[in-house]
Order: structure tokens, then sequence, then C-alpha cells
């Protein structure tokens, strides 16, 4: 078994089992190892590099402690994406956190989204991942280019995960854009 292309155009399989009741087995342990693990987020915030001085910016993590790194690097070979972080804890624990981070956008558009679609998640993480497929389908039709899309997406991410108010959405309620 090596890491290869599926031949139907696929996601890529690293060591997939050629057995077709064993590649469902592993297919199933991504999802239920994300269902457990994983998050699907989008951060909006300033950036005076941008043309209206806002970025977007979906991702894709799972966090594990260091003695996990396989699984973190079987995962990142999986989706043939991604990078692994290190964070250092500070706190009363002993083993410091990696986090598996898919960042741009072509491999959330490409591999993630399309994996997450065809095999779907089980728990209420299933909601998150939802809403963060609809905002790369946004992203898609350059819907974070506009002030009135980055409130929509801004909408979007504060129903997700810990459902906190949006501070894009504070700061944009009086926003009256520039005449050019």
């Amino acid at each position: 078994m090596d890491v290869s292309e599926n031949p139907d155009g696929g996601w890529p399989t690293r060591a997939m089992p050629e057995n077709q009741q064993e590649r469902l087995a592993h297919i199933g342990w991504i999802v239920g190892f994300v269902d457990g693990e994983g998050c699907f987020s989008c951060s909006i915030y300033r950036n005076s590099k941008m043309a209206l001085k806002w970025q977007v910016r979906p991702a894709f993590d799972v966090v594990q402690g260091e003695s996990s790194r396989s699984v973190l690097e079987d995962l990142k070979d999986f989706f043939r994406c991604g990078k692994i972080y290190l964070n250092r804890r500070r706190d009363n624990h002993k083993e410091d956190l990696l986090r598996s981070n898919v960042y741009r956008f072509e491999d959330l558009r490409t591999k993630i989204v399309p994996f997450f679609k065809e095999y779907p998640l089980r728990t209420t993480k299933r909601d998150n991942f939802e809403k963060f497929a609809q905002i790369i389908e946004l992203m898609e039709h350059r819907r974070h280019m506009t002030i009135p899309g980055i409130k929509e997406i801004a909408h979007i991410t504060e129903t997700m995960n810990h459902k906190k108010p949006s501070e894009v959405l504070r700061i944009l309620r009086d926003h009256t854009p520039a005449l050019f």
C-alpha cells in the first residue's frame, strides 16, 4: 500500500486498505476521530493589507497530545494537506499539544469539504460542518470580498461551536462604505 490518488479522482489514500470493508472501516475511523477531536471554525479579523481591511479565514483543526503525533500525521497524509503545529503548555499538564491545521482555501474546498459531505459526521459537529461548508461556498462566490458578505459570514460563525456573539458584526453594524 502506498500513498496515491484514488483512481476515481477522489482524495488521496495513504495506506488505504485494498479490501472494501477495511477501507470503509478506515474512513469510518477518520470520521469518528474528527467527530470527537476535530473543529471546523472561521475567524474574521482586521487585516490592513486587505481591500476591505477584513480577512475571513476558515480552518479545520484537530488537536492531540504530543504523544499522539502519529495520528495527526496520518490525517495530514490522508488528506495530503495541512500542517502540524506545537502548542506549548504552560499549565500543570505534562504534555504539550499538537494541532493539525488546514486553512488553505483550496484544500478546504477540494479535499476537506467533499470528504465530509460524502462521509458525514454523526454528532452535533455535523451542524458546525454544514455551516462551515456554507462559508466555503460563500467564499467561492467571493462574498467575503464585500461588507454584506462578511456580515453574512459573521452571522453564520456566531452560531458555530460555542455560539459567541460576533465582534465583527458589532464593529460593522454602523459601517458606511467609503465612496470611491
